[in-house]
């Protein structure tokens, strides 16, 4: 698979690849590869959620809430929905379901590749 994170997200595509794949690499560590990103996940697991309350929920500060927010969507993981003055931020499980699968796919494929060993010359 040669498609980006965001794409991975959006197109729903599974990696049944040969080699292990960066995408789903670089999609982890867009998810969990922060501490503070990684809290933002999983508090928008729970609810909706503005900025304001991941910054309480937190005690970041709001510009680095927004830049984490930025980067969760930008990835696909996080959809942004205007609520009058604010803007509320979910996260979007069918995003979460196809890295998972792929992340499932790599899996099965490191334990076919358990007898595997390239001879050294």
């Amino acid at each position: 698979m040669s498609t980006s994170s965001t794409a991975l997200a959006d197109e729903g595509e599974v990696g049944h690849t040969t080699d292990a794949d960066p995408d789903i690499a670089e999609a982890t560590v867009r998810l969990f590869g922060d501490p503070l990103r990684a809290k933002i996940v999983r508090l928008l697991a729970d609810e909706q959620m503005c900025t304001c309350h991941l910054v309480e929920e937190t005690g970041a500060r709001q510009s680095t809430i927004s830049h984490h927010l930025r980067i969760l969507r930008e990835s696909g993981f996080v959809a942004a929905e205007p609520h009058g003055r604010y803007t509320y931020y979910r996260l979007r499980p069918e995003a979460l379901n196809t890295l998972i699968a792929a992340i499932a796919g790599m899996a099965v494929q490191a334990q076919r590749a358990q007898t595997l060993r390239r001879p050294c010359t």
